[in-house]
């Protein structure tokens, strides 16, 4: 299984990180994508790269919820390091009007300057997006037939949502809310195809049950990845094997 979003190299695994890859390793996790936050947290991902250089791979952008008024010097930070390092993708990026909507126009257009980036680089790109979707896709709506791809990490929309997002030619990143009691995403990815699925962690948030309200880990993918079987009715080895596919497809890896 490949973790397509994970921020290990955040402070939260300092005491404990080379643990936390070989639980990953022994969970069949063979590899994760570690998407940067902003422009301070640039150095630890490229510790935590060097450090484990077959296991990770990185992908540089500047969070929508770290743009405020002095975006322009953080997506500079960003931008330096997108164009001269060796990432994988752009992210993690987009739109995020969940708590506070006072940097609402920055936010759009930092996700759109970086979504340029990505097309001038041919790599694709990590979606956050949160609160938001009708303004997420109305700025990719410019960017049609232009060859735009990517995925939406840790997808919260609805059914309409999701098939606009697959249509649009993006794959649908799902995580540890999938595992929750309440959570409407079973129903929601129904009408998808493996296919068209990534799977992920986002640790060190978000653990899925049994470890919800615990710090998260690449290790508990295999969580997910179960409750994804019996939702599409496949043994966890086809999901493995599929949504494995589709992380190289998207991010050659």
């Amino acid at each position: 299984m490949i973790d397509t979003h994970t921020h290990i190299y955040m402070e939260e695994y300092d005491e404990d990180r080379d643990t936390v890859v070989n639980n990953a390793l022994q969970n069949k996790v063979s590899h994760v994508v570690l998407p940067n936050v902003d422009a301070d947290s640039i150095d630890r991902l490229h510790r935590c790269h060097n450090r484990y250089p077959d296991f990770t791979s990185t992908a540089m952008g500047l969070h929508p919820t770290s743009v405020d008024g002095n975006y322009e010097t953080h997506l500079a930070a960003v931008k330096n390091d997108l164009f001269s390092g060796n990432h994988v993708a752009v992210g993690e990026i987009g739109l995020d009007l969940y708590w506070d909507k006072t940097f609402a126009r920055q936010q759009e257009i930092v996700l759109t300057t970086q979504l340029n980036w990505a097309l001038e680089l041919n790599l694709p790109v990590i979606l956050h997006v949160r609160k938001a979707y009708a303004e997420t896709f109305k700025i990719l709506s410019k960017f049609n037939n232009r060859g735009l791809r990517g995925v939406f990490h840790c997808f919260g929309g609805g059914v309409e949502e999701v098939k606009k997002a697959v249509s649009l030619g993006f794959f649908i990143g799902i995580g540890g809310v999938l595992t929750y009691k309440n959570s409407t995403l079973p129903s929601v990815i129904e009408n998808v195809k493996l296919e068209n699925i990534l799977l992920e962690t986002d640790a060190p948030f978000l653990s899925p049950v049994p470890y919800r309200g615990k710090r998260n880990e690449p290790a508990y993918l295999a969580n997910v990845a179960h409750v994804l079987s019996s939702i599409f009715n496949v043994d966890d080895e086809i999901v493995d094997k599929i949504t494995t596919e589709n992380a190289r497809t998207l991010f050659h890896i």
